[in-house]
């Protein structure tokens, strides 16, 4: 049985601390962070294989992990009490 459900991301893992670097990076915010030692169950980096999204909808990512960064920032100065009930 084929499954209904496709993993959209651009294929590339990002540590935490890669994020960190690019969210400091675009936005010229500086985050606050310690490195501690992993924790058990944590993982080094988190990632798909969006190769099924490809050949299933057509779908790709345009986006990288700055762009993610600057619009995440973006909306966040924008809404900063999230969304409207």
């Amino acid at each position: 049985m084929k499954s209904p459900f496709h993993n959209l991301g651009t294929g590339h893992g990002y540590s935490v601390l890669d994020v960190v670097h690019a969210f400091e990076k675009v936005n010229g915010v500086k985050v606050p962070y310690s490195i501690k030692p992993r924790r058990p169950g944590d993982i080094a980096t988190c990632y798909c294989n969006p190769a099924k999204a490809l050949e299933d909808l057509g779908w790709k990512a345009r986006y990288g992990i700055e762009e993610m960064c600057r619009d995440a920032w973006n909306w966040q100065k924008n809404n900063p009490n999230g969304y409207e009930k």
